[in-house]
């Protein structure tokens, strides 16, 4: 635990509510700093200054309904490219707006009244764990066959080495393909959807080619039961059969 942590007030226009904020918190463990921006200044601010903003471990923004279109803006038009935590002021937002800034780029949400105590811990959480984030994201920019422009990952080359593959390396293929999908605001449902797919698909096809399109074999690999291994199959439209020409020694057919 840091013993000092600094975090950015940023004040859009006149906003009183950040007096009571500002200066040393939570025992001095908290600094909470201002940080005056006129509105049509936040984007260059958040985002064209982002080495400065570097300074302060997060930002705290009031998000209200009188200003959340404002913000829903300003979010959209940094595509992923805020590098300092955003934590939003939610200010009696329903759930399905503070649903609506995580996908477009927030890093937490606190609710008045201001709990100094409680930033600090989000705040130390989010930098546990962005350490960890960081360190999947380099693997996943490294990782062949991956393009992250597109947000897609070559499947054959996949489906050809994923039995090999790390926990640590598929973890960095999906985070990679759900922060492009976040930024490209696809619905959570329909970006999970489309990972899974595509690693059932890779996944079942290797433990194919790799028993010669022997189910019993490939299922029991897998430690799956036969007949959910079967369901998948059927699922994606695989046929074992294109996997039994390759047969490696040793393996018997499946009946």
């Amino acid at each position: 635990m840091r013993e000092r942590l600094d975090c950015a007030v940023l004040m859009v226009g006149d906003d009183a509510w950040t007096a009571p904020l500002l200066g040393y918190q939570a025992s001095g463990r908290l600094v909470m700093h201002p940080l005056k921006v006129e509105p049509q200044h936040i984007v260059h601010v958040l985002f064209h200054q982002a080495v400065a903003m570097r300074r302060y471990d997060a930002c705290l923004l009031r998000v209200g309904e009188d200003n959340l279109a404002a913000v829903r803006t300003v979010l959209s038009a940094a595509s992923g490219r805020l590098e300092t935590f955003l934590i939003a002021y939610a200010d009696d937002l329903k759930a399905m707006a503070i649903q609506d800034l995580y996908a477009l780029g927030i890093s937490d949400f606190i609710c008045p009244p201001f709990r100094a105590e409680a930033l600090r811990a989000r705040i130390e959480r989010l930098l546990d764990m962005n350490g960890g984030r960081m360190g999947m994201l380099a693997l996943a920019e490294n990782v062949p066959d991956y393009d992250p422009e597109a947000g897609a990952m070559d499947e054959a080359a996949l489906c050809s080495t994923i039995l090999q593959r790390s926990g640590m390396e598929l973890e960095a293929y999906a985070i990679a393909s759900a922060l492009h999908s976040a930024t490209s605001r696809e619905s959570f449902r329909v970006a999970k959807g489309r990972i899974v797919e595509r690693f059932e698909k890779a996944y079942i096809r290797a433990a194919l080619g790799r028993h010669g399109g022997n189910i019993a074999m490939a299922a029991r690999s897998a430690q799956k039961h036969r007949r959910a291994f079967w369901e998948l199959m059927r699922k994606h439209d695989i046929d074992p059969v294109t996997y039994r020409s390759q047969v490696p020694p040793n393996h018997p057919q499946d009946g």
